[in-house]
């Protein structure tokens, strides 16, 4: 007589586990969004403010034509941003420079496309290459020491943020990478970028939507392509599991270390290219500051993941563009948009532990039963065989 499979006695035992799968992953980023959203309550709340008029001025925001473009735009920048720091994080590196990487790339790429003048077909991928081989090369410094030196990449790559700095304070001056110019002033910027370099956008009834959107798509796919269905994405993510058993594969750990963070940096020098080719044309001394942390929350909440980080992304770019509605409408404070992200951050480390832990009991729990009913089958068998 054949021992019954437990499996096979329940025949929708593996699509619902899948499905609990699928709900545990999501429902970490949805707790910590509806914490942060009632703690934000509380504290309006707290100050005398309705926070129903706050939500409802962001929404209604929201809803608009106008709006809808003003995020899409906000977050082709910031999915960007949390594409950088996530491949970093699949290969459990840390790499906090992306502050810095993107801001020397978006530089350079502006002097370039102020001094070069090509066609269009030719112009914009020179940008494209440019921004990523700067960044690439400036993140190579913190693989480098790493692998050759033993620094961690995050104390080199938070130390590169800040030599980024002094680099771009040396060469926007002018005469060098900003024009000469007469009398004085107290804003340095590089000459604005060549027309053939501009990126083409659609106008819309609510203004003009970046085409740059399509480069950040093609970026989620080729991050997803590259670590699922390559032998180099099967080795980054093992040397990120596990350094000495991918050591053991056969893995050159050292070489997947600089090549990740080559990567990571590259992807970050894309960072400013939307705002740059699409919006205001030059590199200044102002130009699009914080990316790079808000991608590190970005790539949290999104659980690394380009799905999860293309509707994080769309999150923080509402919180953005709404936010700013909400000292005009109302007199609600602008600082509230900040704690709400902040908040966000804070309760998506406390809602994956939580989720983890009732994930893990889920598991012991169902490893129980199946070994419960499997004892259950062997004692049937030897019941019918006596």
């Amino acid at each position: 007589m054949t021992s019954p499979n437990p499996a096979a006695a329940k025949p929708g035992l593996a699509q619902r586990f899948s499905g609990e799968r699928i709900v545990l992953a999501l429902a970490a980023p949805v707790l910590a969004v509806v914490l942060s959203v009632a703690i934000c309550s509380v504290l309006l709340a707290t100050s005398g403010k309705n926070p129903f008029d706050a939500w409802n001025v962001m929404i209604t925001f929201a809803t608009k034509a106008d709006g809808q473009v003003n995020i899409l735009n906000r977050s082709t920048t910031y999915y960007l941003a949390a594409a950088a720091a996530a491949f970093g994080f699949r290969m459990n590196l840390f790499n906090i420079g992306v502050e810095g990487q993107y801001k020397v790339a978006a530089l350079f790429a502006a002097f370039v496309g102020a001094k070069v003048d090509l066609p269009a077909v030719i112009q914009i991928p020179l940008l494209l290459v440019t921004a990523m081989l700067v960044g690439g090369l400036y993140a190579s410094i913190a693989g480098l020491l790493k692998v050759y030196r033993g620094v961690s990449e995050v104390i080199s790559t938070i130390m590169l943020n800040s030599i980024a700095v002094a680099i771009i304070g040396l060469l926007l001056v002018p005469g060098v990478f900003a024009p000469k110019t007469s009398g004085t002033t107290n804003s340095i910027q590089t000459e604005r970028i060549s027309q053939s370099s501009h990126f083409f956008a659609f106008e819309t009834n609510g203004g003009t939507l970046w085409g740059f959107i399509f480069v950040a798509a093609l970026v989620g796919v080729l991050f997803q392509v590259t670590l699922t269905r390559t032998r180099f994405g099967f080795d980054l993510r093992a040397t990120g599991r596990s350094e000495s058993a991918a050591t053991a594969s056969g893995v050159n750990v050292k070489k997947m270390v600089i090549i990740s963070m080559v990567v990571s940096g590259a992807i970050a020098g894309l960072i400013g290219l939307p705002e740059l080719l699409q919006n205001s044309y030059y590199f200044g001394q102002s130009f699009q500051p914080g990316l790079g942390f808000l991608g590190i929350s970005i790539a949290l909440l999104g659980r690394n993941s380009p799905i999860g980080m293309a509707f994080a992304a769309l999150l923080f770019a509402f919180l953005d563009a709404s936010g700013s509605q909400l000292p005009l409408k109302g007199g609600f404070p602008f600082e509230i948009v900040d704690v709400m992200k902040g908040t966000i951050v804070i309760c998506v480390v406390v809602a994956y532990e939580l989720v983890r832990r009732y994930g893990l009991k889920r598991q012991q729990q169902k490893v129980g039963a199946e070994l419960a009913a499997q004892a259950a089958a062997n004692s049937e068998k030897k019941e019918v065989s006596a």
